[in-house]
């Protein structure tokens, strides 16, 4: 399906309100830094509906359409690769469901694959007991030999992060996007894997957390955001940022 594109471009960064499959051949070879992105699980179709908790908003355990759209990692890998510098890294986060996806596309295609883990300190309660609190998310890194990283010391370069889960005043609540990312994570992860003026990009921006992170640490950014909300949102979140830097 083709979408309308909208394009909101300053010095800093640039803004896109379409499919990101759509633009992604618009983007020059050789051009990307850091590809740091945040696509849908795709886990609304194990959902059971919502769950409600004792003095509490229920929690969104069907997450949102956009959720159901199936998500090919393989679909992505021909334009990753060529938007890509050299040096450059891919971080993608991602579910037990799509790892193995993500595995079987990617790994044969770059020098190494791993993965980051990213510990929630204020998971959801487990009302019933009756399982783990989801308390950890994955990210799939990868890059080439010769790439670019920023090795501090032994004990701060583990790939772990822990962190509480996005709250309030920092939460967005309208629109409320319920996979929405900490800017201290995402920043953590710049820091590493890119050089100040470097551009990172977010081919699924949603509220603009990882442009947030980006400006904020002198890099410049590109996104793309499909759902318009979402993209104003972004917007306004990014622009906010650049004109405290200026």
């Amino acid at each position: 399906m083709m979408y309308k594109v909208e394009k909101f471009k300053t010095k800093n960064y640039t803004v896109v309100n379409g499919d990101c499959l759509d633009y992604l051949s618009q983007i020059p070879d050789n051009s990307i830094d850091l590809i740091l992105t945040d696509p849908p699980y795709n886990i609304a179709q194990y959902s059971t509906g919502n769950i409600d908790l004792p003095g509490r908003t229920a929690l969104n355990n069907d997450l949102a359409e956009w959720d159901l759209e199936p998500i090919e990692p393989a679909k992505l890998l021909a334009d990753f690769k060529r938007i890509l510098k050299p040096d450059g890294n891919i971080f993608a986060f991602t579910s037990y469901n799509l790892m193995g996806k993500w595995h079987a596309a990617f790994d044969s295609e770059f020098d190494t694959f791993q993965f980051f883990v990213w510990h929630k300190t204020n998971p959801a309660p487990k009302i019933y007991k009756n399982g783990f609190l989801n308390s950890c998310e994955m990210i799939v890194c990868m890059w080439n030999k010769g790439h670019k990283w920023n090795f501090t010391t032994q004990n701060e370069m583990h790939n772990f992060f822990q962190s509480p889960i996005c709250m309030r005043p920092e939460r967005l609540s309208n629109p409320k996007h319920p996979a929405q990312k900490p800017v201290a994570l995402l920043e953590h992860i710049i820091n590493i894997a890119s050089n100040e003026g470097d551009v990172v990009f977010d081919p699924f921006m949603g509220v603009g957390s990882a442009g947030v992170a980006a400006l904020k640490n002198g890099r410049k950014y590109i996104g793309i955001e499909i759902e318009r909300n979402y993209f104003e949102a972004a917007v306004k979140r990014i622009d906010g940022v650049e004109n405290k830097n200026d």
